[in-house]
């Protein structure tokens, strides 16, 4: 363990630790009061829930996650596309539906949404089978990995959840961008133009959301000026997200004085938790959270470019993709930027199933830092 940690990229380790405990500590603020007057829980209930759940990651990651090597992912990812798609598509049978999706099955203790599993399975599933295939001469051979993330995208689509299925699409379609092929491959042409008309199908979509879309999902891609649709449920939340921002100023009204937390905004422990710490901490303390999260993409998209193997590059560059994706579309929404659609903050929001699968992606990325110091020693002994 010791001599793993000693190889691992430690700036990533601490910064993903520093910002999970900034997490739990602001999960705790955002809803202690919603807790007792909206949930009738105790008032440390998503508090214990968030840290154990951090915890436990923790643990897990030490001692598995950075000592599963990268090359075996290979052999699961095929079980991990049967799992997600058999999980996504009994959805409409047994999920749960909340704020119009159904995205949700009800385990237990714990609510688990698959669509956010989806994620690391795809990033997983591409980065193997490319990683593997990169000299498959066949013309052909890259269509088997983009159906089948296209049916995954598109399952998530129908629940719906146009913010999942976005930073999917948009994941699937960069890592693609991303692979050496040869120059010479007509194919690569061919899904490019591919990649354009599917595109232009999305903002086709959005633009005939309202036949396509539930209502509530709908009225999501409605966001400018949110403060004149104040009675109006998406201009009501991002209008209390700004008029949180707006009282924190530079320094906060201090830890836990956060007045929006009472019920004005309804996810404030979740979506919106970066108005309360802008509005408790300030904005200084909101831009001090950015450069945390610029820096462990820092770290992540170095990690891609040092890796050993193209499957290790492409875990490391998807996990980066994604982390960006949930940071610009959380951010964007809240500041009224594009449409909100209800997707949170990696490490700081709420959420079992989103703080599972970020921690999960960033310690295989540690792995895969791992495995490169290791084969530099290697080098540097030979």
């Amino acid at each position: 363990m010791k001599e793993l940690f000693m190889k691992m990229d430690k700036p990533l380790f601490f910064l993903t630790l520093l910002l999970s405990a900034i997490g739990v500590i602001m999960v705790f603020s955002a809803s202690n009061v919603a807790s007792i007057l909206q949930y009738k829980v105790s008032t440390y209930y998503f508090f214990e829930k968030q840290l154990l759940l951090v915890v436990l990651m923790f643990i897990f990651g030490l001692t598995f996650l950075i000592k599963f090597p990268i090359s075996k992912y290979d052999k699961l990812k095929s079980l991990m596309v049967l799992v997600i798609i058999a999980a996504l598509a009994f959805l409409p049978v047994y999920g749960k539906i909340t704020n119009g999706a159904n995205s949700w099955y009800r385990i237990g203790f714990f609510s688990v949404q698959p669509s956010e599993f989806a994620k690391s399975v795809i990033v997983l599933y591409m980065a193997s089978y490319f990683g593997k295939n990169i000299n498959n001469k066949n013309k052909y051979f890259f269509l088997r990995p983009i159906i089948v993330c296209a049916i995954i995208a598109g399952l998530i689509f129908l629940e719906p959840d146009l913010g999942t299925s976005a930073i999917i699409g948009a994941t699937v379609f960069l890592m693609f961008w991303s692979i050496p092929f040869s120059k010479r491959r007509s194919d690569v042409k061919i899904f490019k133009i591919i990649c354009v008309v599917f595109i232009v199908l999305c903002i086709f979509l959005m633009t005939m959301a309202g036949k396509i879309l539930n209502e509530e999902q709908a009225s999501r891609l409605i966001y400018k000026n949110p403060c004149t649709r104040y009675i109006e449920k998406t201009g009501y939340q991002v209008c209390n997200g700004m008029i949180a921002m707006n009282n924190g100023g530079l320094k906060g009204v201090g830890l836990g004085n956060s007045t929006q937390k009472y019920l004005y905004l309804p996810e404030a422990h979740t979506d919106f938790i970066f108005p309360i710490i802008v509005e408790e901490l300030g904005a200084i303390a909101g831009i001090g959270v950015i450069i945390l999260y610029l820096l462990i993409l820092f770290r992540i998209l170095k990690i891609a470019k040092a890796a050993k193997n193209l499957t290790s590059s492409l875990i490391a560059y998807g996990t980066f993709l994604i982390i960006l994706f949930h940071i610009l579309i959380n951010l964007g929404g809240i500041l009224a930027l594009i449409p909100l659609t209800g997707v949170p903050l990696p490490l700081l929001s709420y959420g079992g199933s989103i703080t599972i699968n970020t921690l999960l992606l960033i310690f295989i990325c540690l792995r895969i830092s791992i495995e490169s110091n290791i084969k530099k020693e290697k080098t540097k002994k030979a």
